[in-house]
């Protein structure tokens, strides 16, 4: 998306990657049209928000149903536009969002309630404190192609169910997953204008960020996210940004390397390695490393490839050509710099113009591109280390910091070592499944991005705390109010040490020095 774009006329085209089939044509939104979303969506958020969290979850409730009775349908939706296998939807898409939809019914009401705010202070005992949590009004999510279904969906739930409405702006390579989550949120009892779609490329994404919204949660490639953060701070406009990752994988030589390696080789070629969770860089301990290339390499070329409608294959096409050639270059800026092919590397014309077989580099450095930025596509790179500080280190060597994970049959020392690494999640012994865990926040650090999806956290941002403070002697006069003196400054003196001194004496002798601060005189 680019931020300073200009609206065009015109349509996106959403193609089978894996088919070449035409899925459908839409009209660009135009700068009017996006302005006028957001507006129609302001005006129907007082409504929704009046209706309550429990009215709210009781939709959220018909759309779990509704989702969960056409999950197939849904699944193979997905299927069409991304071209990763149905069975991957259903697990890496649709089972995330009723489970996102689970967690809130379960929680929400608990999570957005007022809180009372206890005092601490003496001179503020009389007062009583609450902590409302507020909607923003009009949440603007812009979200990717590689879980088309999934991320959009869990976004727009902890929005929904906060009070907020949503303008969804869906990427424009998928923007039928997109019109079957409108279709169930609708179904279900949202009304039109408090969740709706602007469709188009990236320049209506840049007309939503310029309208009138009151949040931006955006998920994308870190220039983006940049120009976003940039766009934004002139407005003052708070975002959520969920810019990638380049997680690493530590295998210690004391792992089960069979349960590792099938991880590594799931974790780095699901979704045929579009994924922000994906194994990007793998590091093994060099006393197991010849023993883990093996079975890697072993599991790897066992893998079938095609296309996602067919239950028998394993790994789908990419989404398109440009992100093939991206995959395409970092291969062979590593094989160039003396990284050995082990499997793949190479795309499979004869399968279609987007597919690249499942590829495992070995001998890899971090002056390789492959290991510094984000491939985003079926390969998986594995380096040699001899200590677990040098693992760490080289964990750590990256601008990204969304994910990580360590193998090891240690799990205490495991948990050591996870507190070491500059990461929003560590997942001991396991790969990506973090995304699919209602209750654990998602989001990274460094140039991952910005703030937080999922669970308790993921809901707080959307909403702002409001905080009520209640006089419970609305006729008295603060003691702090004007009527200053040298008395008022001794006694003032003195109560802070009755409150704050160390020493009981010290206290003491500071209530003796307040004494009578109450009964003041004031203006």
């Amino acid at each position: 998306m680019s931020v300073n774009s200009e609206i065009g006329a015109g349509k996106i085209v959403s193609v089978n990657p894996a088919t070449g089939e035409l899925i459908g044509q839409f009209e660009c939104a135009t700068e009017d049209s996006v302005q006028a979303a957001v507006e129609r969506a302001r005006c129907a958020q007082a409504d929704w928000q009046a209706l309550g969290p429990q009215r709210r979850i009781a939709i959220l409730g018909k759309f779990q149903e509704l989702l969960h009775r056409r999950k197939t349908e849904v699944a193979e939706w997905i299927t069409r536009e991304t071209g990763k296998p149905v069975v991957e939807a259903l697990v890496t898409e649709v089972s995330v969002v009723l489970d996102a939809a689970r967690f809130l019914i379960e929680h929400a009401q608990r999570l957005l309630r007022d809180d009372a705010v206890p005092h601490g202070n003496l001179a503020t005992k009389l007062k009583r404190g609450r902590l409302l949590r507020e909607p923003y009004g009009v949440i603007a999510i812009v979200s990717p192609w590689n879980y088309p279904f999934s991320i959009p969906a869990t976004e727009t739930l902890s929005a929904l169910v906060a009070g907020n409405a949503v303008v969804l702006k869906p990427s424009e390579l998928t923007p039928s997953c997109a019109l079957e989550l409108q279709s169930l949120l609708h179904a279900a009892g949202v009304p039109q204008d408090v969740f709706q779609l602007v469709l188009g490329d990236g320049s209506a994404g840049a007309a939503l960020l310029q309208a009138e919204i009151d949040k931006l949660v955006f998920t994308g490639s870190v220039v983006t996210g940049k120009r976003i953060a940039a766009a934004a701070a002139q407005k003052l406009l708070p975002v959520v940004l969920e810019l990638g990752g380049k997680d690493p994988m530590i295998v210690l030589e004391d792992a089960d390397l069979d349960v590792a390696s099938s991880a590594a080789v799931w974790g780095a070629f699901v979704n045929a390695g579009q994924t922000c969770l994906s194994v990007e860089r793998c590091y093994v301990q060099r006393s197991v490393y010849d023993r883990f290339l093996d079975a890697c390499t072993e599991k790897t070329v066992r893998l079938r490839v095609g296309k996602g409608m067919d239950p028998e294959m394993d790994v789908g096409p990419l989404i398109h050509e440009r992100q093939l050639h991206i995959v395409e270059t970092h291969v062979d800026d590593a094989k160039a710099r003396g990284a050995r092919v082990l499997a793949g590397g190479s795309r499979l014309a004869d399968l279609g113009t987007n597919f690249f077989a499942p590829t495992v580099l070995a001998d890899v450095t971090h002056d390789m591109r492959i290991m510094r930025e984000e491939t985003f596509g079926p390969v998986l790179p594995i380096m040699a280390f001899d200590t677990e500080q040098e693992a760490i280190r080289l964990a750590n060597d990256s601008e990204y910091g969304l994910a990580a994970s360590i193998w090891t049959r240690d799990r205490s020392h495991g948990e050591s070592l996870a507190r070491q690494i500059r990461a929003g999640t560590v997942m001991i012994n396991d790969v990506v499944s973090c995304f699919a865990i209602s209750e654990a926040p998602h989001g990274g650090v460094k140039a991952s991005g910005i703030g937080r999806t999922h669970g308790a956290f993921g809901l707080n941002e959307m909403v702002w705390p409001k905080y009520v403070d209640l006089e419970l002697l609305p006729r008295m006069k603060k003691v702090w109010w004007y009527g200053y003196g040298q008395n008022f400054r001794r006694q003032m003196d003195g109560f802070l040490d009755l409150q704050f001194a160390r020493g009981l004496k010290q206290r003491l002798r500071g209530a003796l020095r307040a004494r009578g601060v109450l009964s003041r005189k004031r203006l």
